[in-house]
């Protein structure tokens, strides 16, 4: 039984608003059908797929541990493959969303780091092609 794909993943965010907000809005991922659940939460879709799920309090938790806003141990980050180099470093500046910028020396791909606001690493990777057109050193 291969795996295939890697389907969704879920954020228990601190303010599920803000967090919906920046994946929504500053890296560009529609909210989309999410069935109804019983408890707060968005989907976000990657195409055709919804990839990130964001969840919010459901009922019963009350009282439990806070063991959501803990540190998240050996995970490091997500990545999304993209387009559109330019457009979105023009949307993280106009947004003030801070990030770090590699180029890959072999293939000339161009990386972006940030931060979502529940402090979990995002890594957006650009093809080659775009890093020569942002006037990256060819």
């Amino acid at each position: 039984m291969p795996l295939n794909a890697l389907n969704h993943y879920t954020i228990r965010p601190a303010d599920l608003e803000a967090t919906r907000g920046f994946y929504a809005e500053v890296l560009g991922l529609p909210v989309g059908y999410r069935p109804p659940l019983g408890f707060p939460g968005y989907w976000l879709y990657c195409g055709e797929v919804p990839t990130v799920h964001l969840i919010g309090p459901r009922e019963g938790e009350a009282g439990l541990p806070e063991r959501v806003r803990q540190p998240t141990g050996l995970f490091d980050h997500i990545a999304f493959s993209c387009t559109g180099l330019a457009e979105m470093k023009q949307r993280l500046a106009a947004r003030g969303v801070a990030y770090t910028e590699r180029v890959i020396p072999r293939d000339r791909q161009t990386q972006l780091f940030l931060y979502d606001p529940d402090g979990i690493a995002v890594e957006l990777n650009f093809p080659p092609t775009e890093t020569v057109a942002a006037g990256q050193p060819g």
